[in-house]
């Protein structure tokens, strides 16, 4: 295998070095193989990637793009163009990406919030476990517990009315989604679940309505 493509990595980033007199279409055959070669190595880490060596046309750089998407399981979270990349910068660039990715997609969080805990988030958040009374959840997107909702839960921190709130049990303390706030009966210091089937909180028309998690009601929700 010869030497017109060579790849340099570190934990964040990946520089690929390209011969500036190798034929385009031998690089990408190149490329391929080495990509192919090292996939095992690279997994599907999230990197930023950067050519060096000779200038690339655009169309030149999303086939180069393409082929590495092809042959690893690399998520190329940003392209670099420029010649002085170092590990932390392409730590910050990527760290940047991913937490942009996140506020769009939201996060995990696997266990029970038990009396006196809270769990923030800056994004949407899937709990899988119970909220228990006196726990709290606040999130600037929406929240879906797989499990009991008998805390207090504040989906749309910061304004945001078209966050919704779904649980399989739903037995709150308090609700609250963007402004609106929303409070249950407590009946002689129990939470009792509203429905045995999964139920789902929002607002409409200044007001936070609970009602089963159906496709009507799917159907009304603003993402």
């Amino acid at each position: 295998m010869s030497n017109s493509v060579i790849i340099k990595g570190n934990k964040y980033g990946i520089v690929v070095v390209l011969d500036e007199k190798t034929e385009f279409e031998v690089l990408k055959n190149e490329l391929a193989d080495k990509f192919q070669s090292a996939a095992k190595f690279f997994d599907k880490a999230n990197m930023a990637i950067s050519f060096e060596g000779r200038k690339l046309a655009a169309d030149e750089e999303r086939e180069l793009l393409a082929v590495i998407s092809q042959n690893s399981d690399l998520n190329i979270v940003c392209v670099i163009d420029t010649d002085e990349m170092r590990e932390k910068y392409f730590k910050k660039v990527v760290e940047e990406k991913l937490e942009e990715l996140s506020s769009h997609t939201g996060q995990f969080y696997k266990g029970t919030l038990r009396s006196g805990q809270m769990l923030e988030s800056e994004s949407s958040i899937i709990i899988l476990g119970d909220v228990n009374p006196g726990a709290k959840v606040i999130a600037k997107g929406n929240v879906i517990i797989l499990g009991s909702l008998k805390g207090n839960i504040y989906a749309g921190a910061g304004g945001n009315e078209d966050a919704f709130v779904v649980a399989l049990e739903m037995a709150p303390i308090q609700i609250r989604i963007g402004e609106i706030i929303a409070r249950s009966a407590d009946e002689g210091g129990q939470r009792k679940a509203m429905s045995n089937e999964a139920m789902i909180a929002y607002v409409d028309e200044g007001h936070i309505y609970i009602g089963k998690l159906d496709k009507e009601n799917l159907t009304d929700i603003r993402l």
